[in-house]
């Protein structure tokens, strides 16, 4: 049986966190392990349970800790947790911060049951994920920064090809059915390719993939 996608909700305001709730116990592969109400309670949860937890999603509107910091500590103290940020605004300061800390994902939150699954599977298949309307933004800010082709040239013709499917936020399974090869192999030059760029995760190379020209959306 295949494993469940463990999430935690995390929202100052209930009626945002029954609703994600709501649609989420929908899914069979996919579970709400426990909601919060504050960055405090997430760290309180996550420092005995952390190993069971795949992904959190957060308002970056929290009491006392933003939704930004939190998504700063979590990927400090546990880099397997992906981080889908939630926000009322396509605010470029926020998103430029939400790259920075590198959230897996930015959804604004008039999104739909469907984006929503859709970005969780995504997620947890080592992919991103940001709302269609932030996405222009998110490529103005990757862009102003000074474009790199040095880190590229140290990529294999097979390494460029991946990081460009990972950039454009197709998950290691559909990456290893397009090119006929195993999800391992996927993993392993996947891992290579951080290594070779110095990222920390699946933004960093979509952040790389931009800079350096492999990609033009």
């Amino acid at each position: 049986m295949k494993e469940k996608i463990s999430v935690i909700l995390a929202d100052d305001h209930k009626i945002v966190t029954d609703g994600l709730k709501f649609m989420i116990d929908f899914e069979k592969n996919i579970e709400v392990i426990t909601t919060a109400s504050s960055t405090s309670e997430v760290e309180a949860f996550l420092l005995q349970n952390s190993a069971s937890v795949n992904i959190l999603v957060s308002d970056i509107n929290m009491p006392s800790i933003s939704g930004i910091e939190l998504c700063k500590r979590v990927k400090t103290n546990y880099p397997h947790i992906k981080v889908l940020l939630l926000s009322m605004y396509e605010s470029k300061e926020i998103i430029r911060e939400a790259l920075q800390v590198e959230a897996d994902g930015y959804l604004l939150k008039n999104i739909n049951r469907e984006t929503l699954i859709k970005a969780l599977n995504q997620l947890y298949n080592d992919g991103t994920f940001y709302s269609e309307e932030i996405i222009p933004i998110l490529l103005n800010e990757v862009q102003k920064e000074k474009r790199n082709s040095s880190i590229i040239e140290k990529l294999t013709e097979r390494e460029k090809e991946i990081l460009t499917l990972i950039a454009l936020e197709i998950t290691s399974e559909e990456i290893a059915e397009k090119l006929f090869i195993s999800i391992k192999t996927v993993g392993n030059h996947r891992q290579n390719i951080l290594l070779k760029t110095k990222s920390k995760s699946a933004v960093g190379l979509v952040k790389v993939a931009i800079k350096s020209g492999l990609i033009n959306i």
